[in-house]
């Protein structure tokens, strides 16, 4: 049955919503990022991660930049509750982290985690209860006042255990399923905690506002925040934080609009890891403020290895077009982007090197451990003259002439069509030297020499189905004069219409150089080809023997 007549909209407006937030036009600074990847993030892998496992996850969240982790709900299981213990006991908690847990807003679980949070050096204790209309009605058939009341009395108990103890600890309560929750009670509910704990400018708590399930537009869900922000106890001693799942794909929006409306804080995990849909990404979040040039605070300079460990920890594959770090996302097949990223890296060396500009690339692939050869342009069927120049350009240093793209562009197309695969850069490189470079069916050149008489004469020794012959020709240079003999033993054209040469600085040998050389035969099309040598000269004969090879070829079919 597929009905949508079986649902309704089941978040709520606040009272008085306001849209202040739209006023704003960016994020102009990085939230405090909490991760909850050993804690939410694990608890909804198919296979928890081990002891060993959640070690060096947790060592990876501390490289990134990680300040606050959550680390489970140490007294739901001995595994949590061991992990915990291990950080503590080995001072594997670094002096500027603190490590948050989970705590139902229930008696002996408040006392079990205070218990096993005993020596660390900074906690967070993370409090909570479910304040949605759904919940109330269908779990605990309580009333607004009795879940209040639960909500107060774990406040309390975590302040008079706290005050007992003597750590080092901050509090931080969420009113579970937030976003099905009615606005104004979901505040009466946090008020009445702040009431409890009294935050002081050196001592903030912590409201966090979870989108447990997304159920909104995420507009909707920033005037929920921005209402909450401005008639919250307090609010100079509130950190304001969001935890925000993508139930509806918006996960991101909903925390990027709710930063704008007031929030100081985001809890998530990296690649969007959670329950169901998961949790928002906290990747997507902090390089979307790095592409508009502000510090996320966060280091992800080194995107395939943080990948890498995270499939490999957790047993998640990272989908090919996941923003930033999916193994396509840089990835241009088509023809008029790969043109369009090619031209853009020519006029940033050109024009301005300090700023990223470039079409159809919000960021430089490098700034994340990415490679153009690998990772940008790549070549397949839809490809274009473009982008298989580029290719051939950065790989291997080769500038193609314009006039000769599209015979090119034509010839690697066909090839991948064929084969019905992406190409690599060597293997456009073979379809390109092997059209091009001493390609010798019809004829071949075997000696030149040149006079300077009356312009340049030349004695070209052509070899044709095994016999020799020498032809003499004139010109206004080598090239011409060649050209000349060529048309005149062929009795065919032989114009010259395009000639490009540059140096070719190839890796443990001397610099050498490419000529590129077009003619135009009697059909009134171009052929072209290439020559590679030491000395410029002879590498242009030879170009101009393979355009001449091509051109007396395709007018014999």
């Amino acid at each position: 049955m597929f009905d949508y007549r079986q649902y309704k909209r089941g978040y709520f407006m606040p009272p008085v919503p306001s849209y202040d937030w739209v006023k704003k036009e960016y994020i102009d600074k990085a939230p405090i990022w909490c991760s909850v990847d050993l804690r939410d993030g694990n608890q909804a892998l198919i296979e928890p991660m081990s002891l060993e496992e959640k070690l060096e996850f947790f060592n990876m969240l501390i490289e990134v930049g990680f300040k606050e982790i959550e680390v489970g709900f140490p007294a739901a299981s001995e595994t949590e509750y061991t992990f915990l213990r291990t950080l503590i006991e080995k001072n594997m908690i670094p002096d500027d982290v603190t490590i948050q847990v989970l705590t139902q807003a229930r008696e002996h679980i408040i006392k079990k985690t205070f218990e096993a949070v005993k020596g660390a050096p900074k906690v967070i204790v993370h409090l909570y209860n479910s304040t949605s209309l759904a919940q109330r009605e269908q779990v605990f058939a309580m009333s607004k006042d009795e879940i209040k009341q639960l909500a107060v009395d774990g406040a309390m108990m975590l302040k008079e255990l706290a005050q007992k103890d003597g750590g080092n600890f901050s509090f931080e309560y969420s009113p579970e399923s937030f976003t099905g929750t009615e606005v104004e009670y979901a505040l009466e509910v946090c008020n009445a905690v702040i009431d409890v704990w009294e935050p002081t400018s050196e001592k903030k708590c912590i409201i966090n506002l979870p989108a447990t399930v997304e159920m909104s537009l995420p507009h909707i869900f920033a005037s929920q925040i921005e209402y909450m922000s401005k008639n919250m106890h307090s609010r100079d001693n509130v950190i304001l934080s969001l935890h925000p799942h993508n139930d509806r794909s918006t996960g991101v929006a909903d925390a990027e609009l709710g930063i704008l409306a007031g929030a100081d804080r985001i809890e998530g995990t990296l690649f969007g890891n959670g329950e169901r849909t998961g949790n928002v990404d906290i990747i997507a979040l902090g390089m979307n403020m790095y592409s508009h040039g502000v510090d996320p605070k966060l280091d992800f300079s080194d995107m395939p290895k943080l990948a890498e460990t995270y499939e490999r920890l957790t047993q998640m594959t990272i989908g090919d077009r996941h923003p930033y770090c999916g193994k396509l996302v840089f990835a241009a097949f088509s023809g008029s982007h790969q043109d369009a990223i090619s031209k853009g890296m020519h006029y940033r060396v050109e024009h301005d090197q300090d700023h990223w500009t470039v079409p159809y690339l919000p960021i430089n692939p490098e700034d994340v451990g990415r490679t153009y050869d690998s990772d940008v342009i790549r070549i397949n069927s839809l490809s274009g003259k473009g982008g298989v120049a580029y290719v051939l350009e950065h790989n291997y240093g080769m500038i193609i002439p314009k006039k000769m793209r599209e015979d090119l562009g034509y010839a690697v197309k066909d090839v991948s069509d064929i084969k019905h695969k992406e190409l690599s850069p060597d293997e456009v490189l073979a379809i390109f030297e092997s059209r091009y470079k001493k390609y010798t069916p019809e004829f071949k050149i075997v000696e030149v020499h040149f006079k300077q008489i009356n312009g340049i004469q030349t004695t070209v020794t052509i070899e044709k189905e095994g016999e020799r012959i020498n032809v003499e020709a004139g010109g206004n240079g080598r090239l011409n004069a060649v050209s000349n003999a060529l048309a005149q033993y062929f009795n065919a054209p032989c114009n010259i219409c395009c000639y490009e040469e540059h140096t070719l600085n190839n890796k443990g040998s001397e610099s050498s150089a490419i000529a590129y050389v077009g003619i135009t035969g009697s059909d009134n099309k171009n052929y072209f080809g290439i020559g590679i040598d030491h000395d410029i000269i002879r590498a242009s004969i030879d170009a101009l023997e393979s355009a001449m090879n091509r051109s007396l070829e395709g007018n014999k079919n």
